[in-house]
């Protein structure tokens, strides 16, 4: 069976149906690619009357819509020969340990492989005045697979307000007032020199990140074969060349980073700080600002102190500060502040009168790409931070102390594990007082499901009401 250069996947689907309906076996065929496009399959062919119906699953329809294409001489047996096994086990297209199935997997993915490369590296030049209102373009592409008719379509949309036409070895795309065709065996034209080329190459020059280079992982999405035809990449060695000076004077030339900012806002609050917090009340802010205890001092942009009344009867204690609280100073002023205060508004417990803190004091987080992204605090730094902890509490004297989450509780209880089935629970602390545990309010924002969310705040407003009322009662007890 001799297909045709151009519409090889209608013309194979055609003929494949139909000695399939016939019974032949893929024993006794050969498939060939004709010299020229016409041939047997320029009309339509019908299925003989009385040929069974062949149906087939929708990944085999994908798979060999891709697998035509490949520069394989043997693609179309090897595809024949599966369809002929598949019309006898319907479930072979899920069959991962099939052999033949695997070899057709690796085709169709070298297929779509190179179509990505065509709509990557094709370029074009102006070659023409406009005509009509129509830019006129052409570029030269030489693709590893058979992918010229596979990909065209994709260009005709991106490109339909302009004629143009790709050049290959093999078949070349035409495109002329937003008409579609193809050709076989165009020499390679004499393409003019494009004055946008220029501007081109300046612009790759500029977006060229020398720091971030990886010369094998680059030449992996660029390989060397498509270099020739591309103006931008007579650049490459250079810029691979002076890369690693370039890197330096970057960083050189840097602006001052956060953690540049970070430390001498540290050095000054170390100058003016004590050593450590000896008093009940002056000098806390300045000794706590100037903590280096823990490794979390030198990525944070400050150390942030509890917030309420001194007197306060009920005391929060969350994990650490968040991104939010790390560059205003200030506890619980991001979303999980912001739900925290709903679930206070709810259970009837005015902030004003609530001394609010965390367990640690400095933001740790790890950074991806601008945005910085909380961790949390291994237990080495929670020890650390629980002095400062302590010092509060000693300072305030709460009445009832409400633990959010698993830090808190480990800070405040020597233990973190549990807390779903520990909360609403009141436990006794460290310092001697009562401990509430109950869920810190980012663990319920990362809940997804809305029912379930809405079932965790509740709970969140429950414990609170219940650790005022019960500070409430405390308080009326001993004239407070």
């Amino acid at each position: 069976m001799t297909l045709p250069r151009i519409g090889t996947e209608a013309a194979w689907r055609r003929a494949a149906r139909g000695f399939l309906s016939a019974g032949v076996p893929p024993e006794d065929l050969r498939w060939t690619d004709a010299a020229a496009p016409q041939g047997l399959f320029d009309d339509e062919a019908d299925v003989p009357d009385g040929a069974r119906e062949i149906r087939v699953p929708r990944a085999f329809a994908a798979m060999s819509n891709a697998v035509i294409w490949h520069n394989d001489a043997d693609r179309f047996d090897r595809l024949y020969a599966f369809l002929w096994r598949l019309q006898r086990e319907p479930g072979l297209m899920r069959d991962r340990g099939d052999v033949q199935l695997a070899h057709l997997r690796r085709m169709e993915k070298a297929v779509h492989r190179c179509k990505h490369k065509m709509k990557a590296f094709v370029r074009f030049r102006e070659i023409s005045a406009p005509q009509d209102g129509r830019r006129q373009f052409a570029a030269w592409f030489e693709p590893t697979h058979h992918t010229v008719e596979f990909t065209a379509t994709f260009f005709a949309r991106r490109f339909a307000d302009m004629d143009w036409r790709i050049y290959t070895p093999d078949v070349s795309a035409i495109f002329e007032d937003g008409r579609l065709r193809f050709g076989l065996d165009v020499p390679r034209p004499e393409l003019p020199g494009d004055a946008s080329e220029d501007l081109w190459v300046t612009y790759f020059r500029n977006i060229f990140n020398p720091a971030r280079l990886k010369v094998q992982a680059m030449q992996s999405e660029m390989p060397k074969k498509y270099w020739h035809n591309m103006p931008e990449a007579a650049s490459i060695p250079e810029l691979i060349a002076e890369a690693p000076a370039r890197a330096r004077a970057m960083a050189a030339a840097a602006p001052t980073l956060p953690p540049v900012r970070t430390a001498r806002v540290q050095e000054v609050a170390r100058a003016q700080a004590p050593d450590h917090w000896s008093g009940p009340r002056e000098g806390f802010a300045a000794a706590l600002s100037g903590c280096t205890r823990c490794p979390l001092h030198r990525g944070a942009t400050q150390a942030v102190p509890g917030a309420g009344p001194e007197t306060a009867a009920l005391m929060i204690v969350g994990e650490q500060p968040g991104d939010l609280e790390d560059l205003q100073g200030r506890p619980f002023v991001g979303p999980a502040g912001q739900l925290l205060d709903a679930a206070l508004a709810d259970a009837g417990v005015p902030r004003a009168e609530v001394y609010l803190t965390n367990a640690v004091k400095h933001f740790k987080y790890v950074t991806r790409g601008k945005r910085r992204i909380h961790q949390r605090p291994n237990t080495s730094e929670i020890d650390h931070c629980r002095w400062w902890l302590e010092a509060e509490l000693a300072r305030v004297r709460p009445t009832v102390v409400l633990a959010l989450g698993a830090t808190a509780a480990q800070a405040l209880t020597g233990e973190g594990a549990g807390i779903l089935k520990r909360r609403g629970a009141t436990e006794r602390g460290r310092h001697g007082g009562a401990v509430m545990i109950s869920l810190h309010p980012a663990h319920i924002l990362r809940v997804p499901v809305p029912a379930e969310q809405a079932r965790l705040r509740r709970a969140l407003t429950d414990d609170l009401a219940a650790a005022f009322a019960t500070c409430r009662g405390a308080d009326a007890r001993i004239g407070r």
